[in-house]
């Protein structure tokens, strides 16, 4: 407990009859001067009178970080108020992670909420409730300066926050069995568990998610997309979200945050991901003999050619951050052709020393390179990498011939995005796989080739 300070006391107890005078302002509003019902509601709000009644009032709500209220409006069973730092913490997101800044939550006799909101006051930011929950002197001093008064207002306050009764579920509640033995058939190994709904976690992630979908830096960072303009926040996107209504046209009935949220709970999508196969083919019968106009016509490609067209045309800055981002967009195209490039090394290797195969040279070796290990000559050519040169230009050559429609590139940009294909750590580490695989090869035919000669 703290030294006792008169100005901090003073502070406190301000705070509160500031708000007993606001409450009795609206009761007072429209009355008139001499009306009888003038000194009764004067009476009723003497901050005294008004704490004394509060108090009694408290029993009939109940502070709760976790209630029983969302999962079925008509239970009535324990709910349960959990301080997060009190929780134990591990990886998972849960309640552990709100820290001491989070919103507790309130149920109850919706007409005794004013007491709650009495208890939210902060002071040097903390709540009276926390206050109070922690003993504080000035606090309990603020409150009444008959101390055996303070502490019998104090307890009733404080009582909010206890379970009702003993800790019990109820037949509206959900209830599941929870294996923690080993053996299923036996009943002694399981727990019978009664899930809460983590209220004040549900309000920080829908207030997280209105902020990303409504806030205004989220719409300044959409707005300079729609204008495909430089922005430095990060648009935030919650595909397949779900809202889930609580409470119907009452949604005070299940919570005090369920009513601030107008009853909208949000669901993020629990599903497993949605994969499309994509249809390759063999390269066999190709335009202008190049896997390139095909690759250009895979959807992640073309969106891609197509942000990194709009943001050259942007007129960006000739600065550090204008570069990254150009590099940036590079690299990702350059995954898209590695891909390519491997969905292509799966198929069996030969493919093309087909007659109709019409592929350039220099991808052949690139994209059936395990056909080294059928044809020596193919095998030469393949180890003197001159291939490699080859298909960065072709690479740079494709690449500009997307953009030179909208934007003036030419040979230096050209030059560029060769290098940069060239200089991709991924690129690199993928010939040195290929190499090192048609090595292994060629000494395991080696080894069968002593084996039949001995």
């Amino acid at each position: 407990m703290n030294d006792p300070s008169p100005r901090r006391q003073s502070e406190i107890r301000s705070l509160i009859e500031s708000f007993i005078a606001e409450r009795l302002a609206t009761k007072l509003d429209g009355l008139a001067d001499d009306d009888p019902k003038r000194a009764t509601l004067l009476a009723q709000y003497a901050p005294v009178t008004w704490l004394e009644d509060a108090a009694r009032r408290a029993g009939q709500i109940q502070a709760v970080t976790h209630t029983l209220k969302a999962i079925h409006p008509d239970a009535k069973g324990t709910n349960l108020y959990c301080l997060p730092a009190e929780l134990r913490a591990h990886q998972l997101v849960g309640s552990h992670c709100l820290g001491d800044d989070f919103a507790g939550d309130v149920v109850g006799n919706a007409a005794a909420l004013d007491v709650y909101k009495l208890l939210k006051l902060e002071h040097d930011g903390q709540s009276l409730l926390t206050l109070l929950l922690a003993e504080d002197g000035d606090t309990l001093a603020a409150l009444s300066q008959d101390a055996e008064q303070a502490q019998t207002l104090a307890g009733a306050f404080t009582g909010i926050t206890r379970p009702r009764g003993e800790l019990a579920s109820h037949t509206r509640g959900k209830q599941l069995y929870w294996l923690v033995g080993e053996d299923p058939r036996n009943d002694a190994h399981f727990h019978l568990l009664a899930p809460l709904y983590a209220s004040s976690l549900a309000h920080r992630v829908y207030q997280g998610i209105q902020a990303d979908r409504f806030g205004e830096p989220a719409k300044e960072a959409r707005q300079a997309r729609r204008d495909k303009q430089f922005h430095p926040g990060v648009i935030r996107e919650y595909p397949q979200l779900a809202v889930q209504k609580l409470g119907g046209t009452k949604p005070q009935n299940i919570s005090q945050l369920n009513s601030e949220r107008r009853g909208e709970n949000y669901l993020l999508a629990s599903l497993p991901p949605s994969w499309q196969q994509r249809d390759v083919r063999l390269p066999i019968r190709t335009l202008d003999g190049s896997i390139f106009p095909a690759f250009g016509q895979r959807p992640a490609v073309a969106e891609l050619v197509r942000t990194l067209r709009d943001f050259l045309l942007s007129g960006p800055p000739p600065n550090v951050h204008t570069r990254n981002s150009r590099d940036e967009l590079l690299t990702e195209l350059i995954d898209e052709l590695l891909l390519y490039a491997a969905e292509l090394w799966a198929f069996e290797p030969g493919w093309s020393a087909k007659p109709e195969c019409n592929l350039n040279r220099a991808e052949q070796l690139w994209l059936d390179f395990r056909r080294a290990g059928q044809d020596q000559a193919f095998a030469s050519e393949w180890r003197r990498m001159a291939w490699v040169e080859e298909i960065r230009e072709r690479f740079a050559n494709w690449l500009n011939a997307r953009l030179v429609s909208k934007l003036s590139v030419g040979d230096v940009e050209n030059s560029y995005w060769a290098k940069h294909l060239g200089s991709d750590a991924l690129w690199l580490d993928l010939n040195w796989l290929n190499k090192a695989w048609l090595e292994q090869f060629e000494r395991e035919q080696r080894d069968l080739g002593d084996d039949d000669h001995e």
